[in-house]
């Protein structure tokens, strides 16, 4: 039992932080990414009952413009993280609508399960497919739409982003592979 306890000490000194550079460059990625989801969410999806944005977007975000060298920052996991999640969420509450608790927990759980086993593990994905459980009547409307947009699309608009403010400083590449 000792030793168990003792695991949680940890014992690796804490990464230096990051320099300026990197740190303006994840600044502009987030501020562009998330600005640019958000701007059309408000005029294009909303009018049409749809969203584009939802708060796994901004876990997405920290890893796709802070820590681009992650292998779950990139783009296989950034997109399959989350349709494949969106997927496991929807599905989740269509079995349980009922019991919210149970179908979150099978949600998360089934999606770091099929993450695991498709290798596009990306922990926002676990968000995204809570959202598609809790996420109230807009979304739960959406139905397995819900993967595609706002989920994939999101994605896909935070890596467009990403491919381009990721290497405007020489010292930065994006991505370090697609599959």
């Amino acid at each position: 039992m000792k030793a168990f306890f003792a695991k949680m000490k940890g014992g690796a000194q804490i990464p230096p932080r990051m320099p300026m550079r990197e740190i303006l460059c994840s600044f502009l990625g987030g501020f562009l990414g998330i600005g640019t989801c958000g701007f059309l969410s408000h005029y294009f999806f909303e009018p049409r009952d749809l969203v584009l944005i939802i708060g796994s977007m901004g876990a997405s975000a920290v890893l796709v413009y802070g820590a681009i060298k992650s292998p779950l920052a990139q783009p296989r996991n950034l997109i399959g993280g989350h349709v494949i999640s969106g997927l496991v969420g929807v599905l989740s509450f269509q079995l349980m609508p009922y019991n919210i608790i149970l179908s979150s927990a099978l949600a998360v759980s089934l999606a770091i399960a099929v993450m695991g086993l498709t290798k596009t593990l990306h922990p926002p994905g676990g968000a995204t497919a809570l959202i598609a459980v809790i996420g109230g009547d807009k979304i739960h409307s959406l139905g397995f739409l819900y993967p595609f947009v706002p989920a994939g699309a999101g994605a896909l608009v935070l890596l467009i982003v990403a491919l381009i403010t990721n290497n405007i400083a020489r010292s930065r590449k994006y991505p370090e592979y697609w599959f």
